[in-house]
């Protein structure tokens, strides 16, 4: 390795926080018994974040950068940030300041006494709306019970990867990725490390509550089949209401035939909610089958635009048998 450290950066419109990311990030790469090198991936960004990179690379040679041809998701931002990294150790970090980077040295640490992998676990978030925590707390928690991997809760992608763990990453082709799940499915020697959750340090939250939820319904669809299980255990509770319900009405016409239950309510009633539970019921598959499609497609996960700071790479690089074309600054 040409590098001890790899610090992974995903960015996206964060001009406000890039200078004070760096300065913070720099002091703890001073501190570190090894080489680093940073690496921040443009994940087409619409501000000046690129242009600070630039800027950055030229006044440190440690800053490296991948410009991504438009904007592809946090997450395959993260999985670029790992394909090009060269150390022994690998750290994911956001942007906004909210995962300090003050903690990397705990987690190597941790890392040192032979833990391949070191997730940074959320005591408190500091300065986040009721709903926020709410839902977070509500999400990790059904996610806990439905998974078949057990993904701790209170977790990120703030975390620490040994090149092994990193490798084994990068061999998995698939689309819709789910890095903190991943990390769990793929099992080696983990640990958590403890920390009390930053408010975001400039600029606007990244992740609205739509992206949020698009994230945590790809997490849920990528590591539970219960959800498909369920849509079958609607169709039974339908099934058997829809007897109940034929019994009742029997009953009623039988012995009280002027009884409004025997009338058009009943009827629609049973109609709309066997239409809920069908159309409920495709939801499900729907969500499966396009991940599915997409998987089929065996499109790039990726495109770059520019790259620097990576002289030992060659200008095409392939990662399950796709080539990337890129720009090298």
């Amino acid at each position: 390795m040409s590098c001890k450290y790899s610090f992974i950066v995903p960015i996206y419109n964060e001009e406000e926080t890039l200078p004070e990311l760096y300065r913070r990030l720099q002091a703890v790469m001073e501190q570190m018994d090894g080489t680093v090198e940073l690496i921040l991936i443009n994940d087409g960004s619409r501000d000046r974040s690129l242009a600070i990179m630039r800027d950055l690379h030229d006044q440190d040679p440690r800053v490296c950068y991948i410009s991504l041809a438009r904007n592809f998701g946090h997450q395959t931002a993260v999985t670029a940030g790992l394909n090009f990294s060269r150390g022994q150790v690998v750290v994911i970090l956001d942007a906004d300041l909210q995962d300090p980077p003050e903690l990397i040295p705990s987690m190597v640490e941790q890392w040192k006494q032979g833990f391949d992998v070191v997730y940074a676990q959320r005591t408190q978030r500091h300065r986040e709306s009721w709903f926020k925590r709410l839902t977070a707390y509500g999400f990790y928690r059904i996610l806990k019970q439905l998974a078949d991997v057990d993904i701790p809760t209170e977790t990120g992608d703030f975390c620490l990867l040994d090149r092994q763990a990193v490798d084994v990453l990068n061999a998995m082709p698939e689309r819709n990725r789910y890095i903190r799940g991943l990390r769990s499915w793929i099992g080696f020697r983990q640990t958590a490390v403890l920390f009390e959750r930053d408010p975001r340090y400039a600029g606007t939250v990244k992740y609205t509550f739509r992206k949020s939820l698009a994230l945590a319904t790809n997490g849920l669809v990528s590591f539970s089949t219960v959800p498909l299980r369920l849509s079958t255990y609607l169709g039974f509770f339908s099934a058997v209401m829809a007897l109940t319900m034929a019994f009742v009405v029997i009953y009623w016409r039988l012995f009280h035939p002027a009884s409004p239950i025997t009338g058009h309510a009943i009827v629609a009633a049973a109609v709309f909610f066997l239409g809920a539970v069908q159309l409920f019921s495709i939801g499900i598959l729907g969500e499966y089958i396009g991940r599915i499609y997409e998987e089929v497609k065996n499109r790039p996960l990726y495109t770059l635009s520019e790259i620097a700071g990576f002289k030992a790479l060659h200008s095409t690089r392939t990662y399950s048998n796709r080539q990337e074309v890129i720009k090298d600054r």
